[in-house]
């Protein structure tokens, strides 16, 4: 069984300011990453990550999601590539410190986009590290594109391409939120895509700078992702609360808010 777990840009970043890493708040991430491979061995993990302060900072000045056309698009696409890899090097050297065989894959070296959307990733690669017991490591990134130059793809659209080459059964979003809240603040436990239409006007967008989307495209994208993928369930959570992974994964609580097809 194949879980992607992401780590949110909230989560490992500080949103608020530019190029901010959360190291502490990924090391307890690490430690439940740890624990969760000694409980569970045969359990194969992907993890990714949002790019939060880094990232996201860059793309929204130079614009990159909606097209990369003169050279100074192409010298933003090129630092909001550099941000992206920083931010991921950093979460890569936690995981490989604390004696975890992590690999990361650039997605920026494996897919090809159109129109903003990804129309190829080899994902043979990723699916040769699971089986050799690794722990491999993708990101939101810029990205190629047929139409428009350049642009950038979300980790959610990665993992959601993901789901089919890698026989996902759970993927796990960890951000700063306790989960999907409705109008009252309080947490929506389950949402089905029968009644998406009845709380998307309460979904919001994200804290700090966000290219991709906050809440509300999270969660459409969420659900089209469960439609195409019955078997599959989908958990937006609070990392940052103690053993929110190991708790999630090891079915120690019901927390957060877990998107399903029926």
């Amino acid at each position: 069984m194949t879980t992607l777990i992401k780590l949110g840009g909230s989560l490992i970043t500080d949103k608020g300011r530019p190029r901010v890493f959360r190291r502490r708040a990924t090391q307890r991430i690490v430690s439940q990453v740890k624990r969760i491979r000694a409980l569970e061995p045969r359990r194969r993990l992907v993890i990714g990550h949002g790019s939060g302060a880094f990232g996201h900072v860059e793309a929204a000045r130079y614009h990159t999601i909606k097209g990369v056309h003169s050279e100074a698009d192409w010298i933003g696409f090129a630092k909001v590539g550099q941000a992206a890899a920083e931010l991921s090097q950093r979460t890569l050297t936690e995981f490989v410190e604390a004696g975890l065989p992590v690999i990361r894959f650039p997605p920026s070296a494996l897919l090809q986009a159109s129109g903003r959307q990804i129309q190829s990733m080899d994902a043979s690669l990723i699916a040769r590290a699971l089986d050799c017991g690794l722990i491999p490591l993708v990101h939101g990134d810029v990205a190629f594109d047929e139409q428009i130059g350049g642009t950038i793809v979300s980790t959610e659209a990665i993992f959601a391409w993901l789901v089919g080459p890698l026989d996902v059964k759970s993927i796990l979003l960890l951000g700063e939120v306790e989960g999907v809240l409705d109008s009252g603040g309080r947490v929506i436990r389950e949402i089905r895509p029968s009644g998406l239409a009845g709380i998307k006007g309460m979904l919001g967008g994200s804290g700090g700078t966000d290219v991709t989307g906050g809440m509300a495209q999270k969660v459409t994208e969420m659900v089209d992702l469960v439609e195409r993928y019955p078997d599959l369930e989908i958990v937006i959570a609070d990392g940052g609360r103690p053993h929110a992974l190991v708790d999630l994964l090891c079915g120690q609580g019901e927390i957060g808010t877990r998107i399903r097809s029926g």
